[in-house]
């Protein structure tokens, strides 16, 4: 079957949407570390590196326990390797988080992050990074 990646766009937007729904509800770790692949890094802004599942799941886990954490993004603009395996999409992010003074701030960030399709033909996100969205527009 020939690549259609016209097609394979929809289907990664549909399940990082999937994704970012599951993680803005809060309540299923394992569920959001299922996303990423076994050897995923993630490079939160301003933090240390994060590999691998056991390290995501503890970093998830943490996120979800700060009081008042909130985090939601939407993405866009997917384009694939030649050969369909890997893909890469840039999303709109918001954190909320406690301030200094204890009450909510959102944070507002973009990201880039890299899929992969794993040998069970499903989608995957390989690398995650971000960071904070410019002050201005100008």
């Amino acid at each position: 079957m020939a690549f259609d990646p016209i097609a394979e766009a929809a289907l990664l937007l549909r399940r990082d949407a999937q994704w970012a729904a599951l993680a803005s509800a809060g309540t299923d770790v394992d569920g959001i570390v299922s996303y990423w692949t076994d050897d995923a890094v993630v490079m939160p802004p301003g933090q240390p590196i994060v590999e691998g599942k056991a390290a995501l799941r503890k970093f998830v886990s943490d996120s979800l326990s700060i009081p008042g954490f909130q985090v939601h993004w939407t993405s866009d603009l997917v384009r694939f390797s030649p050969d369909g395996h890997l893909a890469y999409m840039r999303s709109m992010n918001e954190f909320t988080v406690p301030g200094s003074d204890g009450s909510p701030q959102t944070l507002r960030g973009r990201a880039v992050t890299i899929w992969r399709r794993e040998g069970d033909g499903q989608w995957r996100c390989a690398v995650d990074i971000w960071n904070g969205a410019p002050t201005s527009t100008t």
